[in-house]
């Protein structure tokens, strides 16, 4: 199970490529990234503008600690985008996200992945 602790030592002892604009993460959301990534389920390449995330933080970090690549997909950034050092992220241990967009979240990872809703659901018990 991945925790704001095993984030944190993750953060603390690697070198991670892509720069961080975002300041909060949800653990739970991050480890359910994990758990599907690490079973092959196949997720949206994230956005990236030279370097630096636009959308797709949950899923680079899971990529990282699931050691599963990522795709990456060009994309652009604001002038009121802000860099965020990775070591100061403050992390949610409640989720973001009710049952509800959970469970249309995982239907969604299913027809993406072209599998059963219940097979995303056997990955995340």
């Amino acid at each position: 199970m991945v925790t704001a602790d095993s984030i944190r030592q993750y953060i603390r002892n690697n070198t991670i490529e892509l720069k961080c604009t975002q300041r909060v993460i949800c653990t739970p959301m991050v480890d359910r990234f994990c758990r599907k990534m690490s079973a092959g389920i196949r997720f949206p390449n994230i956005n990236v503008f030279e370097g630096y995330i636009c959308d797709g933080h949950h899923r680079y970090l899971a990529s990282l600690l699931s050691g599963v690549a990522i795709g990456i997909n060009p994309s652009r950034i604001t002038a009121a985008t802000e860099i965020i050092d990775w070591r100061t992220l403050t992390f949610h241990e409640e989720d973001y996200y009710p049952q509800e967009a959970i469970d249309e979240l995982n239907r969604q990872d299913a027809m993406f992945n072209n599998i059963s809703i219940a097979e995303i659901v056997e990955i995340l018990k």
